[in-house]
């Protein structure tokens, strides 16, 4: 998700007199030294965890899970939504590493586009995962969990097209600004050098931004606590079965508040500050660097979600021991353990059968 600020070095806006100013005004730039510091390692950290986690991922679905099902069918979309910013982060960072953009208009269309729409496929999808599992629990009976793969592609088709929707109006303008060695490609613009669609553009992103966030995330709140109230309540006796369900959902929700509560926190403060205090520089300039900071946090959720794969899917789960250099030999030991404990079980068993005939014996 890209900020009102981001990679914005070039825009020129007005200072105002103190204490003057109004709807129209605007402060000066922050410029670009800050971003250049600390964006490019941490999106290259981003990168690279995330090329690594979900290569392997894409490795196990495609070639070691033997069956799939509609939760491992929604996994996979997530993959693809990660890579869809994994693709698109190398561009950024070069542009920020050269202080500009040298890549030319089409391909600053589809970079922003991909950023854009890599947050809201995240978000959606892992909220699928969460209701996916919320019915598995608490409702077993629901026609919901007879779902086929073909009924689960179905449902991935529909939820593409709607977080990639809003976003296909993206591509339709051009945002360079700039040139020469100052060229720079950014989503968001001076309200004195945009147009009236780029305006209406810039709201919609920000509606979407705050929504996308906090619907999902009542959802999985609500989600987390009736599965925990319903296995708790109906004392089930398998306390394995309540923490594993209990642990995806913390996993889920530990890379919403990780990775996109910092950017909506700081897209709502520099939209209130623009639209009600848009001569107040010094609070505008403080969530400007926090919105900077929030931008690694964002695409970390790329290499976090393997994360979620591993707490979400048993057979991917079992897949990734069974692919690890020792899966095998952990898992051989495993079943040996199993049959020694089980062989003793057995000779204990039949020992004591044997005293209580001896005693029966002897007491005849």
């Amino acid at each position: 998700m890209l900020s009102e600020t981001n990679f914005t070095s070039n825009i020129n806006l007005t200072t105002l007199p103190p204490g003057g100013g109004g709807r129209g005004g605007g402060c000066p730039p922050v410029g670009i030294q800050l971003e250049g510091v600390i964006l490019p390692p941490v999106l290259t950290i981003d990168v690279v965890l995330g090329l690594l986690g979900n290569m392997v991922a894409l490795w196990i679905f495609w070639f070691k899970l033997k069956t799939w099902n509609p939760n491992t069918l929604f996994l996979f979309n997530l993959v693809i939504a990660d890579f869809m910013a994994l693709v698109s982060l190398p561009l950024r960072i070069d542009a920020l590493l050269r202080g500009h953009w040298v890549f030319g208009d089409g391909l600053c269309r589809v970079n922003l586009f991909l950023m854009f729409s890599n947050r809201s496929a995240s978000i959606a999808l892992m909220t699928v995962v969460a209701i996916y599992r919320y019915f598995k629990v608490v409702h077993p009976h629901h026609r919901f969990n007879r779902m086929t793969k073909r009924q689960a592609a179905v449902v991935s088709v529909f939820v593409w097209m709607l977080v990639i929707s809003p976003r296909v109006p993206m591509l339709a303008y051009n945002h360079i600004k700039g040139s020469g060695d100052r060229t720079q490609c950014f989503f968001f613009t001076s309200y004195k050098e945009a147009s009236r669609a780029i305006i209406i553009l810039v709201g919609m992103h920000r509606i979407l931004t705050v929504l996308e966030f906090i619907l999902p995330m009542a959802m999985l709140l609500f989600c987390s606590v009736r599965i925990s109230s319903f296995l708790r309540g109906r004392q089930m006796g398998k306390p394995n079965k309540v923490r594993k369900a209990m642990r995806m959902c913390a996993a889920i929700v530990a890379v919403f508040m990780v990775c996109f509560l910092p950017t909506t926190v700081t897209t709502i403060g520099v939209w209130v500050i623009r639209s009600y205090r848009p001569w107040d520089c010094s609070a505008f300039y403080t969530f400007t660097q926090l919105t900077i900071v929030s931008l690694g946090l964002n695409f970390l959720n790329s290499a976090l979600d393997p994360v979620v794969y591993v707490f979400s899917s048993s057979m991917f789960r079992k897949a990734l021991v069974e692919a690890l250099p020792c899966g095998g030999c952990c898992r051989r030991d495993a079943v040996e353990d199993s049959k020694s404990s089980s062989g003793a079980q057995t000779t204990t068993q039949q020992e004591l059968k044997s005293m209580r005939s001896d005693r029966g014996s002897e007491d005849m």
